[in-house]
């Protein structure tokens, strides 16, 4: 079965919607199985209970930005709860 460029366009453009589907979906399942997720929400750790309740954890550090193919040697961070 040969592919054509215009079908291979068509499967394409569905990758974000199946990306989407299976981030939903793996988020139901754990919080079905685990009753809660961590998960980053502006800027903050947060739980979230499967009764839709939802705690927050800790700030989280802001994002360090790097270049391609360069290198870095980073601070430890000291994380208290």
């Amino acid at each position: 079965m040969k592919i054509t460029e215009e079908s291979m366009q068509v499967l394409e453009a569905r990758i974000p919607m199946l990306a989407q589907q299976a981030f939903q979906n793996a988020y139901r399942q754990a919080l079905a199985r685990s009753g809660k997720v961590m998960r980053a929400v502006n800027g903050k750790l947060v739980e979230t209970h499967a009764d839709g309740t939802e705690t927050i954890i800790r700030t989280l550090h802001s994002p360090i930005k790097v270049t391609a193919g360069a290198k870095y040697k980073l601070k430890s961070r000291v994380v208290s709860f």
